[in-house]
């Protein structure tokens, strides 16, 4: 009965945050693997990962943009 309600929990956005950033750093522990996967949805880690993609695009294209105009 516990571990239903258990699986029955949703992530909160911290929690999908947190696993998609650790997902981009290439490091997770085990249990903390498992607790994602038990309380994460699919659909929370799509859009969670686009989000944070374009992030990381944006501010890699916004330093670029800084030297450039810096070096100038």
């Amino acid at each position: 009965m516990q571990n239903q309600t258990k699986a029955q929990e949703s992530a909160s956005i911290f929690q999908v945050i947190k696993a998609v950033l650790w997902s981009m750093i290439g490091v997770r522990g085990q249990k903390g693997y498992e607790n994602d996967i038990a309380k994460i949805k699919p659909k929370q880690i799509i859009i969670a990962g686009i989000i944070g993609a374009l992030l990381f695009i944006f501010t890699v294209l916004t330093f670029v943009n800084l030297a450039i105009n810096h070096l100038s």
